[in-house]
């Protein structure tokens, strides 16, 4: 074996076992992202080649459609201007609401054996509760139910329900003495029949951890009694004498007219009387006989 063979052969064996270099990877060191409302959010997004020198970074948002954040070396829509990269990390700056979903970073290797590589980041925009909505109503009768609705349809996580009658906490149990059912979930207050004792003022409040707990204006509720007025009173009895009178006259045109089996009848019956009872005067009957 000539010595050029002999050097060769190692030489080979060597290059076998180097080991290859990893294809391009990308990974994030938080896959999920909890910012409040108008502070910045930072994407996280770090990637590897193998022998790319410079990759294609781009940002993808998804939702009911797939929209471009990042994409050919420039922000697009309304990140243009509230957005910056560095590397292939990303941050938004003064995020609201809308800004929440689920991110999409790819970063394209195109000298690289696995060519693609993509993580996902899901950024929540947390929203402290705003001044909810109330319904409370005003008059109330003793003994019939009444629902109260409170409802905040901003705050993010959703935002939980306590109700206050003229300041003061009411219960949520199942106490002998309380009277109503409280949905802290829902923000509904249902009484099954209220007493004079329930009316007040009433306010709710919604809180969700975020921010302070915030209320809507006190509104009062009045518990009122049956009670029937000269007016009503006498509003039902013109109207039951009115209805009495309008059948009386409809029963006498109807006899007058025949227009019913038993006036028809008391009619005929009366004729008959008539002609049966009738006697004709003496002079009548003399002339007859004469």
């Amino acid at each position: 074996m000539s010595t050029a063979h002999i050097l060769t052969f190692p030489a080979l064996l060597m290059l076998l076992y180097i080991p290859s270099s990893d294809p391009v990877t990308v990974t994030t060191s938080k896959a999920k992202v909890e910012v409040h409302e108008n502070t910045n959010a930072v994407l996280s997004c770090e990637f590897k080649t193998e022998k790319e020198t410079n990759p294609r970074v781009e940002w993808k948002k998804r939702g009911k459609d797939v929209s471009y954040v990042y994409f050919d070396g420039d922000f697009t829509g309304p990140f243009k201007g509230r957005a910056s990269i560095d590397g292939a990390t990303m941050t938004l700056r003064g995020v609201t609401q809308k800004d929440s979903g689920a991110y999409h970073c790819e970063v394209t290797a195109r000298q690289d054996k696995i060519k693609l590589g993509e993580v996902t980041v899901t950024l929540t925009v947390l929203v402290p509760p705003h001044a909810p909505s109330c319904e409370v109503p005003e008059t109330v009768m003793r003994g019939f139910s009444a629902e109260l609705r409170c409802k905040d349809k901003l705050s993010i996580p959703a935002a939980t329900y306590s109700w206050y009658k003229d300041n003061k906490p009411l219960h949520i149990g199942s106490l002998p003495e309380i009277n109503y059912t409280l949905d802290p979930k829902t923000g509904t207050l249902k009484f099954k029949a209220v007493s004079k004792s329930d009316e007040g003022q009433y306010r709710c409040e919604a809180s969700n951890g975020v921010g302070a707990p915030k209320s809507c204006a006190g509104q009062h509720m009045k518990i009122t009694e049956f009670e029937l007025n000269m007016t009503i009173v006498i509003a039902i009895e013109v109207g039951a004498f009115l209805l009495l009178l309008s059948c009386c006259v409809a029963i006498c045109l109807c006899c007058r007219r025949g227009c019913c089996r038993c006036c028809r009848k008391n009619k005929g019956e009366t004729k008959q009387r008539t002609k049966t009872n009738y006697n004709p005067p003496d002079h009548l009957l003399n002339g007859i006989k004469s």
